[in-house]
């Protein structure tokens, strides 16, 4: 290999245990990649800023804005309570809700999505008394299987359409991925609904008085001094029986008692670790003798003027790997946090010393406008109300409905380009005041439009280096050599691979390029590598953090990590033959 393969397989490799390991955030590690190729002489400054004139982050950028039309219209709502109904759970209630949510998907993003189907499937598993562990799960890997039935329903797909564009002249047409894209979500859909309800444990019972652990918020409260409870033992204080929440710990002058028997005494000023259900906890504020171990944070709300919303802690917020006090907590988000919810483990310490991780959802005392300052921020993958409450459809769903049909009418038809299609799809929103252009400008989450912009100079690097074709002889070695099959399963597995470790936009940009090589080396027509590609870097089942609609439900679910893998494994295996097998069927490759 030449100097240039070295130096952009080390920039690669270097790249990849950035992303993998979070050690700064995806966009700042792409950019920093394309800096150094540029430094190193290994791409031009036009090839290390190419991504910033291709359409594929502008349209992805439309897109977002449309998508924000629709969650803050709710115009899927209606629809979705229709077929969710007062019905008992089963498959027949799960293939009521994945189809649609899959068909939404492959027009709207699917963040919106996620976000306005959780609050529903809560309130719905809440009424029919089943677990929502085991429907949201499979909610957003079928929203994920959406996003790949057509070219706008991922922003995965527009990377490798734009990547193809700079290689070959032509886009991804609107529906070109259909042929493979539907039926693989298909066979992805069928597969869990077969499958999750014999894999999904049920990790929350609604009916069951407080002794699951699987939907548990952990809260801190601390006895009143002088108060009611002092000199009570905690049966004689009413605290040994208590609805949906049990008393796990008490912690006085630096030591713990637990497990807590029903006669100790209670005396002013212990700590009492709580663990229960969200609205048992909240409860707990309203028990005479008791106040919150935050109080010096919570006594600053008025409770008239002031709601409890849930918040779920995004990857790249500031919040994870610190403590409430690190960040000031109240002072930066104008809001309280009263317990803390994380899958699979119990917290017993104070909450203001919790050090908080990706997908731990908080129970927040904050002001009606919290949601509207911090839905489209980093810090929150999520912010519902505590009552579940999605918003209702207002009287301009049906403009939204109708531009988005438009978009996808126009772009299908070939009248005008993705992009254009979504630029006049955004300026009808704003024209006709669903959107003010600061709410449109605030609902672009930059951060994934700079990391596709740069992850072209990547790919870039890689082709005009010569490593692209390099890895290709390498995966031709690997899987056999000459054969179509095998070439386009090394591929695949390859991409698969590599999104549960990194982001799925850098992933496509990363494997496009050997994708490309290893169809010339064999002689065929690119595009369906390519797509293949597409479908592969989208369909993330394996872990939680592979793709930030696993990390959404993660806490409302109660999951724990090992949950994505039981029922991403069979999942994974059905969509991987699928595309392995009908890329060459239909293509004739």
């Amino acid at each position: 290999m030449t100097w240039q393969a070295w130096t952009t397989l080390a920039v690669t490799i270097v790249t990849l245990l950035s992303l993998a390991r979070d050690w700064v955030s995806p966009a700042h590690t792409m950019i920093a990649a394309a800096i150094a190729l540029l430094l190193a002489g290994v791409i031009t400054p036009e090839q290390a800023f190419a991504g910033f004139g291709n359409p594929a982050p502008f349209t992805v950028a439309a897109l977002f804005v449309l998508a924000r039309a629709t969650e803050s219209t709710g115009v899927i709502q209606p629809l979705m309570e229709r077929l969710l109904g007062d019905g008992r759970g089963g498959r027949l209630a799960m293939t009521r809700l994945l189809v649609p949510s899959a068909a939404a998907s492959a027009f709207l993003n699917n963040t919106p999505i996620v976000a306005m189907l959780i609050p529903q499937i809560l309130r719905w598993a809440d009424r029919v008394r089943v677990s929502a562990s085991l429907y949201l799960m499979p909610m957003s890997f079928a929203v994920v299987l959406g996003g790949v039935i057509t070219t706008m329903g991922t922003s995965t797909n527009l990377v490798v359409s734009g990547m193809l564009a700079k290689a070959t002249g032509e886009p991804l047409g609107l529906f070109e991925i259909t042929p493979i894209g539907l039926p693989v979500a298909l066979v992805g859909i069928i597969t869990l609904i077969v499958t999750s309800p014999w894999l999904i444990p049920a990790r929350k019972a609604p009916q069951d008085s407080g002794a699951s652990k699987g939907r548990e918020f952990a809260v801190c409260m601390r006895v009143v001094a002088g108060g009611q409870l002092v000199g009570k033992n905690i049966e004689e204080a009413g605290l040994r029986a208590l609805e949906g929440v049990y008393l796990a710990s008490i912690e006085r002058g630096g030591e713990q008692i637990a497990p807590v028997r029903p006669d100790v005494v209670l005396q002013g000023g212990d700590l009492l670790n709580f663990a229960g259900a969200a609205s048992k906890v909240v409860d707990l504020h309203a028990r005479r003798g008791l106040e919150s171990a935050e109080s010096n944070h919570v006594s600053h709300f008025d409770s008239a003027k002031h709601r409890f919303l849930q918040a779920v802690v995004g990857a790249n917020s500031p919040l994870v790997g610190r403590t409430l006090k690190e960040v000031a907590f109240r002072d930066r988000y104008q809001a309280a946090v009263v317990a803390i919810h994380r899958a699979g483990q119990q917290l017993d310490q104070k909450l203001g010393d919790v050090r908080l991780r990706l997908g731990d959802t908080l129970i927040l005392l904050a002001d009606p406008g919290f949601r509207l300052r911090w839905r489209d921020r980093p810090d929150f993958l999520m912010v519902t109300s505590m009552e579940g409450s999605a918003p209702s459809a207002s009287k301009k769903a049906w403009l939204v409905g109708l531009v988005m049909i438009g978009v996808c009418g126009v772009a299908g038809l070939g009248l005008l380009p993705m992009l254009q299609a979504s630029l006049v799809g955004v300026v009808l929103l704003i024209a006709f005041g669903v959107l003010s252009a600061s709410e449109a400008r605030a609902s672009i989450d930059m951060d994934t439009i700079l990391v596709i912009a740069a992850s072209f100079a990547l790919g870039e690097a890689m082709d005009k280096s010569g490593l692209a074709k390099e890895l290709a002889s390498w995966l031709s070695v690997l899987t056999g050599g000459g054969s179509v099959h095998l070439t386009l399963l090394g591929l695949v597995l390859a991409t698969v691979i590599v999104t549960e470790m990194i982001t799925n936009n850098a992933a496509a940009a990363l494997l496009f390029p050997i994708a490309f090589a290893s169809a010339q080396q064999l002689g065929v027509d690119p595009r369906p590598f390519a797509i293949a590609v597409a479908l592969a870097a989208s369909n993330s089942f394996l872990t939680p953090i592979g793709y930030q609609t696993n990390v959404m439900v993660m806490g409302p679910g109660g999951y724990r990590f090992t949950d994505y893998l039981r029922v991403g494994f069979p999942l994974t295996i059905t969509t991987v033959a699928a595309m392995v097998w009908l890329v060459p069927w239909i293509y004739g490759l």
